[in-house]
């Protein structure tokens, strides 16, 4: 698997409509800058490599919308399913501590830092971190400046920056007359609501990132992701509607434009957003198996590449 590295320069927009699904409905957006080609710049993330180096600094994890630490459907009864699914383990072989965190799945980004924030006190004890997380630390990092969490830098993985044109289509389709009754149907089965208006690119743009400036004393690095998802992938409908209202290559939720965050280091082609925190890697394992295809990208490679680039930049 190849990582791009992608630059561009902006165009002029035009306005595009896109079909509700099982609707003959339209909308219509304007559509984004088109974008130049790129330059690229190729990292192979398809198997291990013999040597990685080891940061200084203990690398915490931090997980996005919708997910657990571990989830356990059967209590003690059954093996808990993880979050990071082999990562934590690839990484702890190497002899790189890893922190584990647990936020609220589908908090506001304020509730999720704040909560980031306890849990990297509570594990860290007062020990400088390194973080691979999203929005959530961001927002710790710059407005709630926990006196006891020193974070050396900060790497994110396809976030949503800049937000999501999924976000926009969605919460345009529901309509926001319908948006606040179908959020109580999902808090009174204890889902929290926060958020989901948060990912839009119009939150993302104008309120988070004006309100949420870097720090100098923290390194922020970022990753983004594209595919092109086959005719039957879930994310066919997502990647899709992104590339027509964000004229841009997506992961089936998140842009590279709107992953893009302190210094760019690549975009990870021909992956999904799911491919990234190594859910889909078994599945395919077993097809490689049985068909005999090569392996084209291991989620613990990126993860182990990351922990070796921050380790040669002496964190």
């Amino acid at each position: 698997m190849s990582l791009l590295l992608r630059r561009g320069m902006g165009g002029a927009g035009k306005i595009v409509c896109v079909q509700r699904p099982f609707s003959t409905m339209t909308r219509c957006m304007e559509k984004a800058k088109i974008q130049e080609p790129e330059k690229i710049q190729k990292t192979d993330f398809s198997k291990l490599r013999d040597t990685y180096e080891t940061p200084h600094n203990p690398i915490v994890l931090a997980h996005g919308l919708f997910g657990f630490d571990e989830f356990r459907l059967a209590g003690n009864l059954l093996p808990g399913v993880e979050y990071w699914r082999g990562i934590r383990e690839a990484l702890q072989l190497k002899k790189i501590e890893v922190i584990v965190t647990s936020v609220p799945p589908s908090g506001s980004i304020e509730a999720r830092a704040a909560r980031l924030a306890e849990s990297i006190e509570e594990k860290a004890g007062g020990r400088s971190v390194n973080i691979i997380a999203g929005l959530d630390s961001r927002y710790m990092i710059s407005q709630l400046k926990p006196s006891s969490v020193k974070v050396m830098s900060l790497t994110t993985i396809a976030t949503p920056h800049r937000g999501s044109g999924f976000a926009d289509y969605v919460f345009d389709t529901i309509g926001p007359q319908h948006a606040p009754r179908i959020f109580k149907a999902m808090e009174s089965v204890g889902l929290e609501t926060g958020a989901f208006t948060q990912l839009t690119r119009k939150y993302m743009t104008k309120t988070f990132n004006p309100k949420t400036p870097d720090l100098d004393s923290v390194r922020y690095y970022s990753y983004g992701a594209s595919l092109e998802p086959a005719h039957f992938s879930v994310f066919r409908a997502s990647h899709d509607i992104i590339k027509r209202l964000e004229n841009a290559p997506n992961d089936g939720l998140v842009s590279v434009p709107s992953s893009k965050w302190g210094e760019y280091k690549g975009t990870i082609t021909g992956v999904s957003h799911l491919d990234l925190i190594n859910w889909t890697s078994r599945v395919k394992h077993w097809f490689r198996v049985l068909t005999g295809t090569p392996a084209h990208f291991d989620g613990t490679a990126l993860y182990l590449h990351i922990a070796d680039m921050l380790a040669k930049q002496g964190l």
